[in-house]
């Protein structure tokens, strides 16, 4: 069995590998990035058939050469697509921190986990313990999961359904499938997400999806702070409000509704349909 110490060594190796492929140097061949990481060849053939059998790096069949595998552009274009959302949505996200005095935070996709990668924290002296930048959280438990969840395909909405994942974190969480759909066909017509107490009790949050210029979820945003604080007089302000955000920012990472809606047929809207939920 190999030991962790071995599994980091490779590890090292297979990033320095991938550290020899430049735009001047798109293709290598075995020795010639043995001797750029001081490697044996045999060693190096190793690590770069198993990389490429991960899609990390290319072969040329004629050739022998290696490129840089499709993997890595996936990488590259999440990486891409989060710099891009974080530099766009600042502005707007620190906008709405100053009108509401609320928490803010900008929540992407992770498989089947939401992730924060931005939080400005509210400036009043009661607040919540928000969730750290970087800490990944279920879809189903939130309002910033469950927005993202619902403008996802049929498909991939049945498929986290139907996954057993729906974890009990609080007693208002929903874990029941039934009860989980029904509440993201809503979240698809009324164009936002509400959650008191569904993650952590006593904490509500309102949610609006980010779309990217495909037309396709891509982040959300929330405004939370403590139940009590999220009165029925606030909600109407604070609904609209991170719509409008919301829709500020897709536009800015180039989504066009109009260009999108017989695809779709369904985007968010800003009129404040409903404010109470369970």
């Amino acid at each position: 069995m190999i030991d962790q110490t071995e599994k980091t060594q490779t590890l090292i190796r297979a990033v320095m590998i991938l550290d020899c492929f430049t735009q001047d140097r798109p293709e290598l061949g075995v020795r010639e990035v043995a001797r750029m990481v001081d490697l044996s060849s045999s060693s190096t053939g190793r690590i770069m058939a198993g990389m490429k059998d991960l899609g990390i790096l290319s072969q040329n069949p004629s050739t022998r050469m290696y490129s840089v595998g499709p993997r890595v552009l996936t990488w590259a274009g999440v990486y891409l697509a989060t710099s891009d959302l974080r530099n766009v949505a600042y502005p707007y996200l620190e906008e709405l921190h100053n009108s509401t005095r609320e928490t803010i935070s900008l929540y992407i996709l992770d498989g089947n986990e939401r992730v924060c990668i931005e939080r400005l924290e509210s400036t009043q002296n009661v607040r919540f313990v928000a969730p750290r930048i970087g800490r990944h959280l279920p879809l189903h438990a939130g309002s910033a999961g469950k927005v993202m969840m619902a403008f996802l395909t049929e498909k991939r909405r049945e498929e986290l359904l139907t996954s057993g994942s729906l974890v009990q974190l609080t007693e208002k969480t929903i874990v029941t499938p039934e009860v989980l759909r029904t509440e993201l066909d809503r979240i698809r017509i009324d164009g936002y997400a509400i959650s008191n107490g569904e993650w952590i009790l006593d904490a509500s949050g309102i949610a609006a999806p980010i779309f990217d210029r495909f037309g396709e979820v891509l982040a959300a945003l929330t405004i939370s702070g403590p139940t009590q604080r999220f009165t029925q007089d606030v909600f109407p302000g604070y609904i609209q409000a991170a719509v409008r955000v919301a829709q500020q920012i897709s536009a800015g990472l180039g989504f066009r509704e109009a260009s999108h809606a017989n695809l779709r047929g369904e985007f968010p809207q800003s009129d404040v349909v409903m404010v109470q939920r369970g």
